[in-house]
């Protein structure tokens, strides 16, 4: 094993992100349980730890979790990596983990809408006849407003969330689908204001 630094994730550089749905789905597992060792990663998902050990150790070598202190043993958690806090141990707000992994998702979500807009034709015939469901509106909301509208989204897919922890209530015909949402204000750029 080198001893060099492991590269990290970097907008810039999408040759980095993850290429494959397990590799995307233990991205999300790991942001909502913190660590996850590859046999818990495979309850979650519904594949074999032999998978997703494989996926996790790839996303180590591209830079993007690591190992977890753990105290030993054959089981290995694993983390997000995370860029290094400063000599005071604090990371600035708009530079911290929420922030890059914030960056990350944006930039997951993106790579797998363009991947399935180029590649739609090998799907299935019954998602491949579909047309695109993407939905995006402007619409004039109070803060409280878009908060609710965000909470409400949040809820309907809390309707499907038990099929991927349990796949066995998955529908036969089930996919991994992505449904995304981003509730923000549009700011005026500065030389409109004027």
């Amino acid at each position: 094993m080198s001893d060099e630094p492991l590269p990290r994730f970097a907008p810039t550089a999408p040759r980095l992100l993850p290429d494959h749905p397990v590799r995307l789905a233990l991205l999300d597992l790991l942001a909502e349980h913190g660590t996850l060792t590859a046999t818990e990663a495979a309850r979650h998902l519904g594949h074999s730890s032999g998978l997703c050990s494989f996926h996790l150790r790839q996303l180590a070598r591209y830079g993007l979790i690591e190992e977890a202190p753990h105290a030993g043993g054959r089981a290995k958690p694993w983390r997000l990596r995370w860029e290094d806090t400063g000599d005071d141990g604090t990371t600035p707000a708009s530079d911290g983990p929420g922030a890059e992994f914030a960056t990350l998702t944006r930039a997951l979500e993106n790579e797998s809408y363009d991947r399935w807009l180029e590649h739609r034709e090998r799907a299935p015939l019954e998602w491949r006849g579909r047309e695109d469901e993407a939905v995006s509106a402007v619409v004039y909301l109070t803060p409280s407003e878009a908060a609710e509208l965000a909470r409400s989204f949040e809820e309907r897919l809390r309707a499907y969330a038990v099929r991927d922890a349990s796949p066995s209530r998955r529908p036969r015909d089930a996919v991994a689908v992505a449904a995304i949402a981003r509730v923000f204000p549009l700011l005026t750029p500065p030389h409109d204001r004027e």
